[in-house]
Order: structure tokens, then sequence, then C-alpha cells
């Protein structure tokens, strides 16, 4: 699908009257995740919600990759447009500073990822192809995760000093040593690498992805609605007792600090050690960096 301003960026479809099933609809782009797509995702979730029929909700992307990230294309962190309405606190969103970065990413990037971890039914990430940097943040927000054999994960921002995407789940998805692993090197992992480190439920070879997650969706679907979202908020008040929600945002503080160095000091890093493809992605971010920071220093 070729985006345009009329086009939507997500499918929704409802199976079965009981299964939604929500699609990243950007494949020329890697279903990179804009502004637009993410406002759209979010009213998707909160149309499954509330949905009295639909019980689950199926997350999938189309064409090779599940997503490549953020929209670098935007801008990055320096963008500031924000045509959306936004969800939460918005002051100082629009400001071309500091201030305005951390308004705009915990607004667009960690507060919408919260929202969707606490959605009130049960929901299955379907993933393949690449999942990148904040295409792991939405495979997180869901409660389980399947994967095609082929998919191949990576948070690659330490190339360009931050040290990990927005919604820092890595300890508690892979462990704390395999977590500091794959952030200290930037390295890629596997589907069956995540399913070993219990970040994923299952692993199916990619041409059954789409069946086996919706026959697991429609196992679920008969188990009573209300039970459900019990068992999901015990499982993730067992987790906040532990101390995931302070300390997911104390690492998007981190995050904070370390963009603003990145930006300010060190020109967004250097992007000499990313792969050719990051590279591409990563570069109109760093000329929209350098010439921010001319700008404020001029």
């Amino acid at each position: 699908m070729t985006e345009g301003a009329a086009v939507p960026l997500i499918r929704y479809d409802v199976i079965d009257g009981a299964i939604a099933r929500v699609v990243l609809d950007r494949p020329d782009a890697r279903n990179a995740q804009s502004l637009r797509l993410l406002y759209e995702l979010d009213d998707a979730f909160a149309r499954a919600a509330a949905d009295d029929d639909v019980r689950v909700i199926i997350l999938s992307g189309e064409g090779p990759h599940f997503s490549a990230g953020h929209d670098l294309k935007e801008g990055g962190p320096t963008n500031t447009r924000f045509d959306e309405t936004p969800v939460g606190l918005a002051a100082g969103i629009a400001k071309a500073d500091l201030d305005g970065i951390w308004a705009r990413e915990d607004e667009a990037y960690f507060g919408l990822c919260q929202r969707w971890r606490a959605l009130p039914k049960p929901t299955i990430a379907q993933v393949h192809g690449k999942v990148i940097a904040a295409g792991l943040m939405l495979a997180w927000s869901c409660d389980l995760i399947v994967a095609a054999d082929d998919t191949i994960f990576q948070d690659p921002v330490a190339g360009v000093g931050i040290p990990g995407v927005e919604l820092f789940a890595h300890p508690w998805e892979l462990g704390p040593r395999k977590a500091l692993e794959v952030l200290y090197t930037a390295d890629a992992w596997t589907a069956e690498e995540a399913h070993r480190r219990g970040m994923v439920n299952h692993v199916v070879p990619r041409d059954e992805l789409a069946g086996f997650c919706l026959d697991l969706a429609r196992r679920i679907a008969t188990k009573s609605p209300f039970a459900l979202r019990l068992i999901k908020e015990a499982v993730r008040r067992t987790l906040s007792s532990q101390g995931q929600d302070d300390a997911l945002r104390s690492a998007f503080y981190l995050h904070q600090l370390a963009q603003a160095q990145s930006i300010f000091v060190e020109g967004f890093g250097d992007l000499s050690g990313l792969p050719a493809d990051l590279q591409r992605h990563w570069t109109p971010v760093r000329e929209r960096v350098t010439e921010h920071t001319t700008e404020r220093t001029s």
C-alpha cells in the first residue's frame, strides 16, 4: 500500500466476531512508525477494547518485516511537528528544545506503549522478518509474542549514543546478562534465542505464522472475558510489585539524558558502526540534528 494523506496506515478487521486483527500497513517503509501510524494504531486498539464482542487482539505487520522502528524521515527526536491529538499531558510538546523532545517521546513513544500494555484484553504480537528498535516496543507491549522462524530482533541505538529504546524492557524480556550483551554490542538475536530467553512464546515456520496465531487467539477467546482481564491484571500487578513500572520510567529518564548528550554534544553519534540499511535511516536524522544544533548556537 502506498502512503498518502487519506490512506490508512493500519488495517483492522474482526475474525469470527471475537478476534480483532490489527495490521501495520506501511510495507514499503518496513512499517516504520510515524506519529500518524502510532495514533492510528492507538485508535485501533481502543476500538477493539471498546467492542464487547472482541475477546482477543492480534497485532501483525504487512510486508517482509514486522517493523523497522521509528520513522526517522519525520526528523527524529528534533521533529517539532505534532499533528495528532495527544493522549497524555502535552505541555511543551511543540518546543524545539529538550523539553519538547522529552514531551513528545513521553507522549507518543513511552506513553502509548504503556497504554497498550494495560489494554483490558489479551493481545498477541505476530512478528516476522526484522523487529528493530521501536519495533521491539510494539511487540513487548503485547501479552504474548509468536515469532516466525525468520524473525530477527535488534536494538542498535547504542551506535548513536543512546542506551536503548524508550520502553527499556530488555532486562525483563531477556534477563540482565543477555540484555547487557545485545545492548553493548548492538548485535541482533534470533527468534530461537528469544524463545530460549522467554521473550517469545512460540516460534513457527513463516508460512504457518498467521494460522498459528489465529488458532491461539481462538483458544483464548473461549475463556471468560472477565477471567482473562483478571489474569492479565494479576500478572501486571506481580511485575509492578517487583519494580517494573518504576524501572521502565527511570530508564526512560536515562534515555532522555543520553539523547540530550548525543544531540547537543556529539552530533548524534558515529553512524559508521551501524549496518548499511540502518545508516540510511539514521542519516537524515543526523543531518537535521546538525542543522538544528547550528541554528541554536549561531
